[in-house]
């Protein structure tokens, strides 16, 4: 449909531009004819110019256009691997949430168990403690008895120490599922605003560049329609040309049969006719002379400084996330927090993780070194070596030291 209506708009454009350019040649002479000519033949050069200037500027925004459209195809990519991930956490969570009701429906069912044997043992009070003496065969087999209810209380303690352990564990596994979880849902959020942006860039690339469709129609066209003119007025001015060198030839042989004529007149008359014949002499060269005058004339390694940015970072562990922000005591998002280590010591960085991820050169994880940033997708860190990061992780942890391996990474810079 767009196509159609730029059609429709060059279409337009085309009918007007040669209403108002190709008009009737209304000079006579050939010097106004040549005069007009050259006017339009400097106004052609100048479209000309314009037409390349159009075409290097469209050939530009198309170069945008490709290298947004490679963007947009890496940020969608990045974004499906998140949400597989996403996916995963989840199943993982809904496994550990089972696992933690299994060991919370167990230790409760012991500890349920243990309160009947202790009740079953002290529920009668003093009197079971005297058949305990007076049933024992002997003093050791009262000692026995004694110890097998020890033995049997201390075993019921151990397995619901057992059992409360595996469920802190598991609660705190949930926790930190959760919490992963969190990470990649916020990474999957800056990508898609990072997407949006893309998407609107693109648009305005791509109306910026059917503008000089337009344009470039519209010169185009005008470029046509001057040629055209300067076709006619060629065509005019060979023709008037033509119509002159006729009347001359004409002139001439009018001129050689009067010159013929005078001298046979001279051969019967005799010298009075002489000075009749050196008027006709002067006028034919008066009129050579006008006839003269009236032809047109044709008129372009890991370094010292990557262990101070490792180190500089590692003191903000502790403090806030925030998400948008840029300061490394009241708050920053992954991007954020990276961005405002790097500006410390004067080195620009983009904004956004996406951008971050493309900064100076690529190096692979056996290479990384302190300093480098590692790229997960929607989320940035920055390499303090020993196989660690420090980022700005989620709104619950603040920022960070984490494994750099935690997540997959899709890429590491080297910017110093």
């Amino acid at each position: 449909m767009k196509k159609r209506m730029t059609n429709i708009v060059i279409m337009i454009i085309f009918i007007s531009v040669i209403s108002s350019i190709v008009t009737p040649v209304n000079a006579t002479t050939i010097s106004e004819i040549q005069e007009e000519k050259e006017k339009n033949e400097a106004q052609l050069n100048d479209i000309n110019k314009q037409i390349s200037g159009y075409k290097g500027a469209q050939a530009d925004i198309g170069a945008e256009i490709e290298e947004l459209d490679a963007d947009m195809v890496s940020l969608l990519t990045d974004i499906n691997l998140i949400e597989e991930e996403i996916g995963k956490k989840e199943e993982e969570i809904v496994q550990t949430q089972a696992d933690y009701d299994a060991a919370v429906v167990t230790k409760d069912e012991q500890y349920e168990s243990m309160k009947i044997r202790i009740k079953f043992m002290y529920e009668k009070g003093d009197t079971s403690y005297l058949q305990l003496f007076f049933e024992s065969a002997s003093i050791g087999d009262m000692l026995n008895k004694a110890e097998y209810v020890e033995a049997l209380y201390e075993y019921d303690r151990k397995l619901l120490e057992e059992y409360q352990k595996t469920v802190e564990e598991v609660a705190a596994l949930q926790a930190q599922l959760e919490e992963e979880k969190s990470e990649l849902q916020t990474s999957q959020y800056e990508l898609e605003d990072e997407q949006a942006y893309v998407e609107e860039i693109l648009a305005k690339k791509q109306k910026e560049y059917e503008n000089y469709d337009v344009m470039l129609a519209k010169a185009k066209q005008e470029a046509a329609a001057y040629t055209t003119k300067i076709k006619q007025e060629t065509a005019q001015i060979k023709k008037l040309e033509e119509e002159e060198a006729r009347r001359k030839a004409e002139e001439e042989a009018r001129k050689k049969a009067e010159e013929e004529a005078r001298k046979a007149a001279e051969e019967t008359d005799g010298d009075g006719d002489q000075s009749d014949g050196d008027k006709n002499e002067g006028d034919k060269n008066d009129e050579d002379k006008s006839s003269e005058q009236e032809t047109p004339k044709p008129s372009s390694s890991g370094s010292s400084k990557g262990q101070e940015i490792a180190n500089f970072a590692c003191k903000w562990v502790g403090n806030p996330y925030k998400a948008g922000g840029t300061s490394l005591t009241n708050g920053a998002d992954c991007s954020g927090f990276v961005w405002a280590v790097y500006n410390n010591f004067g080195i620009s960085l983009p904004r956004s993780s996406y951008a971050q991820s493309s900064v100076g050169k690529a190096v692979s994880y056996s290479e990384a070194q302190p300093g480098d940033i590692i790229y997960y997708g929607g989320h940035v860190g920055i390499y303090i070596g020993n196989g660690e990061i420090v980022h700005a992780s989620t709104e619950r942890t603040g920022i960070r030291k984490a494994s750099a391996t935690y997540r997959s990474i899709i890429t590491i810079r080297r910017v110093i």
